[in-house]
C-alpha cells in the first residue's frame, strides 16, 4: 500500500507541477500582455497629443512646448519622444544627450534599452500625415519599475503556489490514506489468514471491494472443503486397506504356508513394505494440507486431551508432566502438531518406566520441544538408525516403527531439526527445534 501511496503522490506532484507551471506561465504572459496593452493606450494618447502640439509657424512646422507634459522636460525622467519629419526632427529634453532607439516597423515594441541608463523601454512608433507631410512620432516609457513589480508578483505567486501545492499534497495524502484504509485492512486480514488467526475475510467493506472479498471468501471455503474431503478420502483409503493388509499378514504368519517358507517370507516382506509405503504416502499427503492455514495449536486446550488419551492407552501408572507456559500457542496446524506430539509421546509411553515430561519453550529463533522419559534409552550409535522409517530396536514392542519417521517428515517439512539425546530422567530425550514461522510479506 505504501508503494501505491508513493506512486499516487508522485503522480499527483508531477501533474500539479506541470499544470501549475503551464497555468502560471500562461497567466503571467496574459497579465503582461494585458499590462502592455494598457500602457500602449497611454503611449498612443501621448503620441496623439504630440501630433496636436505640432503647429504651422512662420518658418514651417513648430512644436508648441506649452502642450508638452512636464515629464518630457526632466532629464532621464522615463518619458521620451522623438518626432521625425521631412525638414528635421525634434526630441524630448528628457533624452538629454542620448538617442532613442528607432524601430523599423510601426507598432508597440518592448525590451528595448536606453543606452547608459539601463532603462528598459516600452516604445510605440506611429506614422502620421499632417500639413501635407509625413510625420513619425516615437514615444517611450521606462518599463523597468513595471518589470520589477512584475518579478515581485512572480515571486509572491510562486510562494503562494508552493504553499498551495504543499496543502494539496497534505490533503491528498490524507484522502488517499482514508481511501486505501479498507485495502490495508484487507491486507492485514489476509496476513492473519496466512497465520491461521482467521478463516474468512470480513465482508463489511466498501462497495468497490465487495466482489473481491466475496470471491476470496468463496475460494477459501471451496479450498477448505476440498482439503477436508481429500483428508477424509485419504483416511478412508487407509482404513479400507488396513483390514485386507492385516488379513494378508495374518495369513503369511499362519502355518498354511509352512510348506513354502520362501513364499511366506517373500509375501511377508512385501506386505510390510507396502504397509510402510502406504503409511508414508498417506502422511505425506496429509502434510500437504498446510497449503491453507488451519487452526493453530493452543497448548492450554489441546495438551490435557492428549495426555488423557495417552493415559487411557498406556495406563494410569504413568506420570505425565507438562512444563508448558500458560497461554502458549504454536503457529502450526493443529492436526500436524497433534500427530507430531502424539507419535513422540506415544513412543515415550511405550518405553518409559513411570515418568514422561513434555517441555515447550519459545525463543527468539523459534520453539523448542523436549520429550523426556525414564526408560532404557537408546545407545548413541543406534539413534540415527531409529529415525529411519520402519526401523525398530525391539520387535517385541507393538508398532511398525513408523512413529519417529513420521515425526521426522513433519519436522523437516517445517525446516526444523530432531535430535535424540540423553534425558535428565535417565532415558531418552527427543529434542525438536522448530524455526520461527514467518508469513511471506505481501507486496506493497
Amino acid at each position: 500500500m505504501r508503494s501505491i501511496q508513493r506512486r499516487l503522490s508522485l503522480g499527483l506532484i508531477s501533474v500539479l507541477l506541470i499544470v501549475g507551471l503551464v497555468l502560471a506561465q500562461i497567466s503571467l504572459w496574459l497579465f503582461e500582455v494585458g499590462l502592455q496593452r494598457y500602457l500602449e493606450s497611454g503611449l498612443r494618447n501621448d503620441s496623439e497629443l504630440l501630433l496636436v502640439a505640432i503647429v504651422r509657424g512662420p518658418n514651417g512646422l513648430q512644436l508648441d512646448e506649452h502642450r508638452l507634459s512636464p515629464g518630457y522636460q526632466r532629464p532621464y525622467s522615463g518619458h521620451y519622444f522623438r518626432i521625425d519629419f521631412d525638414d528635421g526632427h525634434w526630441r524630448s529634453r528628457s533624452l538629454w544627450d542620448l538617442e532613442l532607439p528607432q524601430p523599423e516597423q510601426a507598432g508597440l515594441h518592448a525590451d528595448l534599452e536606453l543606452e547608459k541608463t539601463r532603462q528598459s523601454l516600452l516604445l510605440l512608433h506611429s506614422e502620421y500625415r499632417k500639413f501635407g507631410q509625413k510625420i513619425s512620432i516615437t514615444v517611450a516609457q521606462d518599463y523597468t519599475p513595471v518589470q520589477a513589480s512584475f518579478v515581485l508578483v512572480q515571486r509572491i505567486g510562486l510562494g503562494l503556489g508552493l504553499a498551495a501545492l504543499l496543502l494539496i499534497l497534505a490533503l491528498q495524502r490524507v484522502t488517499v490514506r482514508r481511501a486505501l484504509r479498507p485495502l490495508d485492512t484487507a491486507r492485514e486480514q489476509i496476513s492473519q489468514l496466512q497465520q491461521g488467526q482467521r478463516s474468512q475475510l470480513d465482508e463489511a467493506v466498501p462497495l468497490e471491494l465487495e466482489p473481491l472479498v466475496a470471491q476470496i471468501n468463496h475460494l477459501l471455503a471451496h479450498t477448505e472443503d476440498s482439503l477436508k474431503r481429500s483428508r477424509n478420502a485419504l483416511g478412508n483409503l487407509g482404513h479400507a486397506l488396513k483390514t485386507p493388509m492385516a488379513v494378508l499378514l495374518s495369513l503369511a504368519e499362519s502355518g498354511k504356508l509352512e510348506q513354502n517358507p520362501h513364499v511366506r517370507d517373500t509375501l511377508r516382506d512385501q506386505l510390510q513394505q507396502i504397509q510402510q509405503r502406504l503409511e508414508r504416502e498417506l502422511n505425506r499427503a496429509r502434510l500437504s494440507g498446510d497449503a491453507l492455514p488451519g487452526m493453530r495449536f493452543d497448548c492450554d486446550i489441546e495438551l490435557p486431551g492428549l495426555f488423557s488419551t495417552l493415559r487411557m492407552i498406556h495406563g494410569e501408572h504413568l506420570e505425565l508432566n507438562n512444563h508448558v507456559a500458560p497461554g502458549l500457542v504454536l503457529p502450526w496446524d493443529r492436526e500436524d502438531i497433534l500427530e507430531l506430539l502424539g507419535n513422540v509421546m506415544d513412543n515415550a509411553c511405550k518405553w518409559a518406566d513411570s515418568s514422561i515430561c513434555l517441555c515447550i519453550t519459545q525463543a527468539s529463533g523459534g520453539h523448542c520441544l523436549l520429550i523426556d522419559d525414564d526408560g532404557p534409552g537408546i545407545p548413541a550409535v543406534q539413534r540415527e538408525d531409529v529415525l529411519g522409517r520402519g526401523n525398530r530396536l525391539d520387535e517385541q514392542v507393538t508398532g511398525h516403527g513408523l512413529g519417529l519417521g513420521i515425526v521426522k517428515d513433519i519436522v523437516e517439512s517445517w525446516g526444523g531439526r530432531i535430535q535424540l539425546l540423553d534425558s535428565p530422567l535417565g532415558g531418552l530425550q527427543v529434542r525438536i527445534d522448530l524455526p520461527e514461522r514467518t508469513v511471506q510479506p505481501m507486496a506493497d
